[in-house]
């Protein structure tokens, strides 16, 4: 595989700092460009995040001195990478204006950003469940009048702690609906107990947005192309519960599903297809890919956050407790970490993904 040289944009925020973490040393991926708000612009990109590193790992040497740019000069940003990682903090319709700008200077965008993930024709992809939806590239490509330029983006990071698990269940057998509440980390909101001291000790049960999002993009993901957009799946109905809980990093879900048949699968039927399950990521074998996606433990007080969320470099999904349920079928619980299979990581496997397929070329 050929480098590419890639940007960060928003590259201060907690998502950004993660990403300059995993793009220290990647295989592929040569940080070109460092840009946020035009006040960063200008000063190094130590300078930009003092006071404000919130990553246990020191600023990557790559970048400690790169000179910040500011993320509205797109030509100038653009001109110095072959494609973005994107996640900035602005209103949705700056946003949406922001990506498709650098789309339309044929700098391909892979973000972030919850604000283009309802666009019917841009790609919302989980690279174990749903590779193929990058097909709708070339649809929106011939939207934008471009040649190279597209915007791509990652789902919300709770749904990487329970979907994953759903996923291989919902190819072989019909599930009719799903209950998930999640519970999740304080990163989540780019917050740190220092910067958050009311979460110590506390919980609350609200993520403004976070319900909707929990319920509606699942069904992105599920969806099928049809002529020029992503139609969602109708064959599934989730609700949810969203809570705000003192944990630094991971998110956990309770999960309840009903299979829509009468031949109902086993515990051990469950258990031995998430075991053996692997997607188009697996397959490729790209550099961020968890070797086993999903990690099943027998234990019944696991998973934990503490001695998995960073299973396989944060990238795979933990699962457990699985068993028959009074008012569904079968109940679980899911974990994943919030700001690496959740944000940043699930993007660098998403660009991984995109370049391996040639969308980068």
């Amino acid at each position: 595989m050929k480098t590419f040289n890639v940007g960060i944009i928003g590259a201060t925020g907690m998502v950004g700092q993660r990403f300059s973490l995993l793009l220290e040393n990647h295989p592929w991926f040569n940080v070109t460009a460092v840009a946020a708000s035009k006040r960063s612009a200008g000063k190094t990109y130590a300078e930009a995040v003092e006071g404000r590193w919130a990553m246990t790992a020191p600023i990557p040497a790559n970048i400690k001195d790169m000179v910040m740019m500011d993320a509205a000069d797109v030509e100038a940003v653009a001109a110095k990478v072959d494609f973005v990682f994107c996640a900035v903090d602005m209103k949705k319709d700056e946003i949406k204006a922001l990506e498709e700008a650098y789309a339309k200077a044929e700098c391909p965008v892979v973000s972030n950003n919850s604000a283009n993930r309802g666009t019917p024709d841009v790609p919302m992809i989980v690279p174990e469940i749903n590779p193929d939806h990058a097909e709708i590239i070339h649809a929106q490509r011939k939207r934008l009048g471009t040649k190279r330029g597209f915007i791509a983006v990652k789902s919300n990071c709770s749904l990487q702690s329970y979907v994953p698990a759903i996923h291989p269940l919902k190819e072989k057998y019909k599930v009719n609906k799903v209950l998930a509440c999640t519970y999740q980390a304080i990163s989540g909101a780019g917050k740190t107990f220092e910067r958050w001291p009311e979460m110590v000790d506390n919980l609350i049960p609200y993520i403004g947005g976070e319900e909707e999002k929990s319920e509606q993009e699942p069904l992105k993901l599920w969806g099928h192309i049809e002529g020029d957009k992503i139609v969602n799946a109708d064959d599934i109905a989730i609700t949810s519960q969203c809570l705000r809980v003192p944990v630094s990093d991971g998110h956990t879900a309770a999960v309840f599903i009903d299979f829509g048949v009468e031949e109902k699968p086993s515990v051990e039927e469950i258990i031995d297809i998430w075991n053996n399950y692997k997607g188009r990521a697996q397959e490729l074998e790209l550099p961020s890919a968890p070797k086993q996606f999903l990690h099943y433990f027998t234990e019944p007080d696991r998973p934990q956050i503490k001695s998995e969320r960073m299973l396989e470099g944060g990238m795979a999904v933990s699962v457990g407790r699985l068993r028959p349920d009074t008012q569904y079928d079968m109940k679980f619980v899911c974990m994943s970490h919030n700001t690496l299979r959740g944000a940043a990581g699930g993007a660098v496997l998403m660009a991984e993904l995109l370049c391996a397929e040639g969308y980068m070329d």
